[in-house]
């Protein structure tokens, strides 16, 4: 029974061995199926940095300061 396994696991293994060499094709992640993919790519030479107004800096949280307290309203709930 054990040569009936080692014979099996060898011919599993060669069987992946030759579809990873590609004698049945190309393997479907070899490319050309996502022609898209380089318009998505991050260029960063299309990055612009640009200075942070006062209005956006008072969003910002200070570093070793207080917590900045958030403008919620409360009230009682309806019971």
């Amino acid at each position: 029974m054990l040569r009936w396994l080692i014979a099996i696991l060898f011919l599993a293994n060669m069987l992946a061995f030759v579809v990873v060499r590609g004698v049945f094709g190309p393997a479907p992640t070899a490319g050309g199926r996502e022609p898209n993919h380089l318009n998505r790519q991050f260029h960063a030479e299309w990055l612009k940095v640009q200075p942070v107004t006062a209005a956006e800096a008072a969003d910002q949280a200070i570093v070793g300061g207080p917590a900045p307290t958030v403008p919620i309203a409360a009230s009682a709930l309806p019971q």
